[in-house]
């Protein structure tokens, strides 16, 4: 999925949704931009602000707007909507990957599952979207492990602050889901709440 140039778009949604825009070097230029007043303003209507929130949602994530759409209606009509679409994304395995520290970006951790590099519960995988559950294991195919695109995994993934339901293995390069994902509005940049009072107008 094509986004297009992602300082300027972290700059008009007002957060660090790239993990390009996560380094010292964005802070830098954000800085210079606000002293010459070149940071736009933030939305001041209700429909702007859930817009917003949308964007930076999606974004984070990576998806095209059918694909984050199909999730938001999969969890709105259910006991906790925010919670059951904050899993959705969360379990994703290209998300997983990311967030264990298998791949060092959430573009790099699609890239590594659709090419064939990635095994759940030692079986190789090419779908970056499949649902992780409970008890599996994600890992790097044995075929792959020896690959430069993988050298230096040990330590990010002791680096990387894994989330609570993922417990990672830094030895043998792979990570069990051991619960399911809890969604902290303050922990984010971006507010689910908003995000489906949008999709419910």
């Amino acid at each position: 999925m094509k986004i297009g140039p992602k300082y300027k778009i972290a700059r008009r949604l007002g957060a660090p949704i790239f993990e390009k825009t996560q380094t010292q070097k964005y802070a830098l230029s954000l800085g210079r931009k606000e002293k010459a007043g070149k940071v736009p303003q933030r939305p001041k209507s209700e429909f702007g602000k859930q817009l917003h929130e949308k964007q930076k949602a999606r974004l984070t994530y990576g998806l095209s707007e059918k694909q984050f759409a199909k999730y938001v209606k999969a969890s709105i009509s259910s006991a906790e909507p925010t919670q059951k679409l904050f899993q959705a994304l969360e379990s994703r395995l290209d998300n997983a990957l990311f967030r264990s520290g298998l791949a060092k970006t959430r573009s790099a951790a699609r890239q590594m599952a659709s090419h064939g590099h990635t095994t759940v519960n030692g079986r190789r995988v090419t779908i970056p979207s499949i649902t992780l559950k409970e008890g599996d294991v994600i890992g790097i195919r044995e075929g792959s492990k020896g690959s430069a695109l993988f050298g230096g995994v040990e330590e990010v993934m002791k680096e990387r602050a894994a989330p609570a339901w993922l417990q990672t293995n830094p030895d043998k390069k792979e990570a069990k889901v051991t619960g399911k994902p809890s969604y902290v509005q303050t922990e984010h940049v971006f507010d689910l709440g908003s995000v489906l009072e949008f999709y419910s107008r």
